[in-house]
């Protein structure tokens, strides 16, 4: 009876060298390309910190995620060690191989164009992901989850002063 089981193990053979027109900058041998020598996974969590601080930084977004993740952000904020605002909250993403999908969750300041700020939020997330991981982004999906109003600002501002 004989062992079936094989451990499925990468060639240990090497390419031959391509043959060259005369001497190359790496002694006339071309060699493979470094991608070509093993594979890169990028996790889901990178992805959505990209997504994240992309969303962000784009003026007319006041937060992200909805009523609850923000209000756990509030308290995460105000606990001595506990990290501050997640980068993540309001980013939920979907990585394959070679290609991702966001969906976010953000709140915008009263008086920009509702319209306008996503599409500038979706060109600047899919801009950054495909710049830093060379992953194809196929969808970003933005749920509005409130608008911030000037007179909710003042109010923050002076919870904040009593607590402290």
């Amino acid at each position: 009876m004989t062992d079936q089981t094989q451990v499925h193990r990468p060639e240990t053979t090497r390419p031959q060298p391509e043959a060259t027109h005369g001497p190359g900058p790496h002694g006339g041998n071309r060699r493979t390309e470094p991608g070509s020598r093993g594979r890169t996974t990028i996790a889901d969590g990178v992805v959505a910190k990209i997504a994240g601080l992309a969303a962000r930084g784009v003026p007319g977004v006041q937060g992200m995620g909805g009523g609850f993740a923000r209000g756990m952000g509030a308290v995460r904020e105000r606990v001595p060690g506990a990290g501050g605002q997640s980068v993540t909250s309001g980013v939920k993403v979907e990585v394959g191989e070679v290609q991702t999908a966001v969906d976010l969750s953000i709140v915008v300041e009263y008086g920009y164009s509702i319209v306008e700020l996503t599409g500038e939020v979706r060109t600047e997330v899919i801009a950054a992901i495909e710049r830093m991981t060379g992953l194809e982004v196929v969808e970003v999906n933005i749920l509005v989850s409130d608008v911030k109003l000037p007179e909710e600002e003042e109010e923050q501002q002076v919870l904040e002063r009593r607590v402290a």
